[in-house]
């Protein structure tokens, strides 16, 4: 009979057979025997953060890169509610994690005592499912966890950790871990009616969201659109979908110039949505009344049913539901597709560098240069996502990488470190602006500790620009948004990563190059003028 483990060791195992290389936190006691087993397991370590907050978005990012669950933890109390803003990006970003806490033995549930607080209420509306650890189904608990994270849409699980547990006998359980199986096919019927509305429509357009991402069906939108000759539509979120260069290539819908992408897509009878989730964009934004819906996704389209038109909507496996329509014969359609490419070329060009002074569009092009085709960028919130959003030239899947669902300052630097652990190998490079980089500055320290190579690119211009591009619209005198009166972010290093400050593109290029030559993270700041932002931000998609 094998001998029992404890429960840290159990917990341990599972995350591990499930894949899991990292867990992301800030200890507490009620941790130590999960560090000390993290610590005997091989091809799995803890990693010390700054901030729990931080632990859990490079879990998500974890998550996304590698497709099994990231993993983080975070104490009673304030430990769990900083830990929350990871695990709701986690959420609402699509992302498989497991979110770890302890909890209250039970006890204490439901006493008044020094950080209590009821974790179960407190991730329940932040995760796909919430639970709690016990001895006699350790891994049982943690396995199920994984396949809920997995399932479906991905994102997070909460697994409460009740304090004293682990020290305690693991039951012997004979589970091993099985990843959710492939969504079924969507209906048959239903995948008929879409081929024929598809086969009739005379200017149809497709919509690639991030669920097409997941499905990994690059290949079959690519040979759906080049078949039929058909402009596409992306989220930001799916961005290397299809090449910015590609004739079908409409652009990004909701970023910089998306009313410029909206000439194409209000022109539209027919929308086939390949994976498109609203929590980037509501569909309402966007899409024409006057066209009808065909959704391709493994769950039902959200949208009102009262005022859009939803021809089909066809839940199940994304790749076969695409096959219904790469089935079908080459279709003549009324597109203009050197219109198209017209439109294409006048929005790149209105995003090209200005000729006069040194803003995000002309440092957003050097970077573009000097990082690697196969470097991953991870960028913040602000307004410099709406510019890459549209601009950023990204060749595949998950070499940029945003948060749009979630949208919380503070992505970029923990994203940048958690994509380096993923891909050593890789070039990897943060775009913050000083707004956010100063939410998780922290964990330059993290990154230090680590040794890991990050290029975190700061684009210094003083101001929370998104918001005070909307006071400016609403006649309102400019208050709470400048970050300092001017200036830099101060000093030759920050927690020993090496800064160096530039002023204009010569400078930035050559101080990119040595900082991607360097050791360890460098940060790289860009003096930019944020006026550059104004007449290319939050256009309206449709009139």
């Amino acid at each position: 009979m094998a001998q029992s483990q404890t429960v840290a060791a159990a917990v341990v195992d599972a995350l591990k057979e499930m894949g899991v290389r990292y867990v992301f936190g800030v200890p507490s006691g009620g941790w130590v025997d999960y560090m000390e087993a993290l610590r005997k397991t091989d091809g799995i370590e803890f990693v010390l953060t700054t901030h729990e907050g931080g632990a859990g978005m490079m879990a998500d990012v974890c998550g996304r890169l590698t497709g099994k669950p990231g993993a983080c933890f975070g104490t009673f109390g304030p430990g769990a509610t900083n830990l929350a803003t990871g695990v709701g990006e986690a959420l609402l970003d699509r992302s498989p994690v497991i979110a770890l806490t302890d909890e209250m033995p039970e006890a204490m549930r439901g006493r008044t005592t020094q950080m209590g607080i009821d974790h179960q209420a407190l991730f329940r509306p932040l995760t796909k499912k919430t639970t709690r650890l016990t001895a006699e189904s350790a891994k049982s608990i943690l396995f199920d966890a994984g396949r809920v994270a997995l399932d479906g849409r991905p994102g997070p699980v909460h697994v409460g950790l009740p304090v004293g547990l682990s020290a305690e006998k693991a039951s012997n359980e004979n589970v091993s871990f099985a990843p959710p199986p492939k969504p079924k096919a969507a209906d048959a019927a239903l995948l008929a009616q879409a081929a024929k509305a598809f086969s009739q429509a005379k200017k149809p357009v497709l919509a690639i969201g991030l669920g097409a991402v997941h499905a990994g069906v690059q290949a079959e939108i690519k040979k759906l659109a080049e078949t039929h000759r058909i402009p596409v539509v992306l989220t930001p979120m799916a961005k290397g979908m299809l090449a910015e260069d590609h004739p079908c290539y409409a652009g990004v819908v909701f970023h910089a110039l998306s009313d410029i992408v909206g000439q194409t897509h209000q022109g539209a009878d027919l929308v086939v949505a390949i994976g498109y989730d609203p929590v980037e964009f509501n569909y309402e934004s966007w899409l024409s009344k006057k066209a009808k819906l065909i959704s391709f996704d493994v769950e039902p389209a959200d949208i009102d049913r009262k005022t859009y038109d939803v021809a089909v909507d066809a839940v199940g496996d994304i790749e076969s539901s695409l096959n219904a329509l790469l089935a079908l014969p080459p279709a003549a359609n009324e597109w203009d597709m050197k219109a198209l490419a017209t439109r294409r070329a006048a929005m790149f060009e209105r995003l090209a560098p200005s000729k006069t002074g040194f803003g995000p569009k002309g440092a957003l092009a050097v970077l573009r240069e000097v990082l690697p085709p196969d470097g991953i960028m991870t960028c913040d919130v602000g307004a410099h996502t709406h510019l890459i959003g549209q601009l950023w030239r990204t060749p595949a899947p998950g070499t940029q990488i945003m948060t749009n669902g979630w949208s919380t300052m503070g992505f970029g630097i923990p994203a940048a470190l958690a994509a380096k652990l993923v891909h050593p190998e890789k070039q990897v490079c943060a775009v913050v602006g000083d707004g956010g980089f100063l939410m998780t500055a922290g964990e330059i320290a993290t990154a230090i500790r680590c040794n890991l190579h990050v290029v975190i690119v700061v684009l210094t211009d003083n101001d929370l620009a998104l918001i005070r591009i909307k006071q400016e619209k609403k006649g309102n005198p400019i208050y709470g948004t400048p970050v300092r009166d001017k200036g830099a972010i101060g000093g030759d290093n920050i927690f020993g990563a090496p800064v160096r400050t530039t002023q204009n593109a010569a400078d930035f290029r050559d101080a990119l190059k040595w900082a991607f030559a360097a050791e360890g993270p460098v940060i790289v700041e860009a003096i930019v003028d944020s006026r550059e932002y104004d007449g290319v931000v939050l256009k309206k998609d449709k009139p």
